[in-house]
């Protein structure tokens, strides 16, 4: 199991596909690890070599209590990349890696190839929301909120059609360590590009979920209408949008990446 040196830890990471393929960063949401792209990599390894790894204190990667931002997030993907010896990438991301993915294009842009941002804003949620949602962590866990989240990231329909998706996304929520779950949602809280997302020049595609609750796609319409030239997609989907529509979702991506 590889690892990467970041400030005050270890990230987790691993590489699929050809190693003279030009790389791809997937980088995954609050409450996931890097199984959540499980789905995407067949078809990304057809044209990438696909790195992913585990953020700050999410699946195996370690969790000790520093500074909670976006940008120490951000930093860690530098520090993976300049540790494997990688100096250009394509980068997905979403919700708070996309979120990460915006810091990268503000203060890593030499880093990026291209951007894709999925089901993100310049700013999520509310203060208000985000230390409600704290609260109810620290009083009663994960396990408190799970059902609530599910309900969030996948539709109706699809908890009908998929319970076995659904079941692992619960595992892999409820595993999440409480104090790193805590530490991004405070890293989430308290980040906000909507003073500067337009200064990004990296070639963007925006994708968004029609019925997102967690970034509805007035967000990500945001987003697409601050990155001059960017793409915007909206699917029909809930908050994972690369779960629920595994096909749709992979060929936007690499339509926009391989053109």
């Amino acid at each position: 199991m590889p690892f990467a040196p970041v400030e005050d830890g270890r990230l987790h990471y691993r590489l699929d596909g050809k190693q003279d393929l030009p790389v791809l960063v997937l980088s995954n949401s609050l409450g996931t690890d890097l199984s959540m792209w499980d789905a995407q990599v067949p078809a990304f390894t057809q044209h990438f070599r696909v790195l992913r790894y585990d953020s700050y204190g999410h699946g195996a990667s370690t969790f000790s209590v520093r500074e909670s931002k976006i940008d120490v997030l951000g930093k860690d993907v530098v520090g993976l990349l300049d540790h494997l010896g990688i100096a250009t990438v394509s980068f997905c991301g979403l919700s708070v890696g996309g979120m990460v993915g915006q810091w990268l294009a503000l203060h890593a842009g030499e880093r990026l190839a291209k951007l894709v941002l999925c089901n993100t804003s310049a700013h999520i949620g509310t203060v208000e929301s985000w230390n409600a949602r704290i609260e109810a962590v620290r009083q009663g866990g994960i396990s408190s909120i799970s059902e609530a989240i599910l309900e969030r990231w996948f539709t109706a329909p699809f908890h009908q059609r998929e319970p076995g998706t659904v079941d692992r996304f619960r595992k892999m929520l409820e595993a999440t360590p409480r104090e790193s779950y805590l530490a991004t949602c405070v890293a989430i809280r308290d980040a906000d590009f909507r003073g500067e997302i337009s200064r990004v020049r990296t070639k963007t595609l925006v994708i968004a979920g029609t019925q997102d609750k967690a970034t509805p796609p007035e967000g990500g319409r945001y987003l697409a209408e601050q990155i001059h030239g960017s793409r915007y997609v909206e699917l029909d989907t809930a908050h994972l949008s690369n779960v629920e529509l595994v096909q749709r979702f992979s060929e936007e991506v690499l339509k926009f990446l391989v053109s």
